[in-house]
């Protein structure tokens, strides 16, 4: 497609606010993808681009994670195999599936993910800080590694919250080391299904470089905002790109 300013100027301040909202609650993605398909991207190009602004937000979380000694490499090694693999197999399957298909399957999905992201009661912070290697834990980790890197290879949002439930209801850890594993898988995926996309063609890389410059640079301030009161910005963002989507769907505009 021809990239025009129009596109820029609708990408980038939806994927600062994007930024913004992931590092202060969780749920950028529900920004970030519909800022694409908003701003005219088919939907195929639209999740491969989305990738290169969630890697780069994702490798800066996850280097702050492991620096803080919230990731634990031996349960990381499987994770991030079957991550790999999973991650593989859904950008494959995505770019297969008919473009039309595809759009209806992204706007079908994206209310259900903004539902269970937004939606703080399907987190149980009860486990432990520590990580015990047992069979459950292993097999936890494994398999929600590949069976949601299958979901972020062929569309994204919401994937490191569905990880982080994945590991504090059935491997018994707390959020916070929940969230260090989940980063290590999600930027696993982000990186396979990426690679795939460029082999492919589908990322288009200058409108990827700035939304990914956009992205950071609200991660960054969303990092320093105070969360009582930042948080109060997530829900209304998320569910104003939402609705920003839906007229756009409905050719409001």
């Amino acid at each position: 497609m021809e990239i025009t300013a129009t596109t820029f100027f609708i990408v980038c301040p939806f994927l600062f606010l994007a930024g913004l909202v992931d590092a202060i609650g969780g749920g950028g993605g529900l920004i970030s993808l519909p800022a694409y398909l908003i701003a005219g991207l088919p939907p195929h190009t639209a999740v491969a681009t989305n990738k290169m602004s969630s890697t780069c937000g994702t490798t800066l979380a996850t280097i702050r994670f492991i620096k803080n000694g919230l990731v634990n490499f031996k349960l990381a090694v499987p994770s991030v195999i079957a991550a790999i693999i999973g991650s593989s197999i859904g950008a494959h399957i995505s770019m297969i599936v008919p473009e039309k298909i595809m759009l209806y399957v992204l706007i079908g999905i994206l209310p259900v993910s903004a539902f269970l992201v937004l939606n703080k009661k399907l987190f149980h912070d009860n486990g432990s800080d520590t990580v015990t290697l047992d069979k459950r834990t292993y097999l936890t980790a494994t398999i929600a590694a590949l069976i949601i890197g299958m979901y972020d290879g062929f569309y994204g949002p919401g994937t490191g919250t569905f990880l982080i439930i994945a590991f504090t209801v059935f491997a018994k850890l707390s959020i916070k080391t929940s969230n260090g594993q989940a980063k290590v898988i999600n930027l696993t995926t982000n990186i396979t299904s990426l690679v795939i996309f460029l082999i492919n063609g589908q990322v288009l890389i200058p409108v990827g470089i700035a939304a990914a410059i956009c992205n950071m640079a609200g991660g960054y301030l969303g990092a320093g905002m105070v969360m009582k009161n930042g948080a109060k910005i997530v829900k209304p963002s998320i569910l104003l790109v939402l609705f920003l989507l839906l007229l756009k769907v409905l050719n409001v505009y």
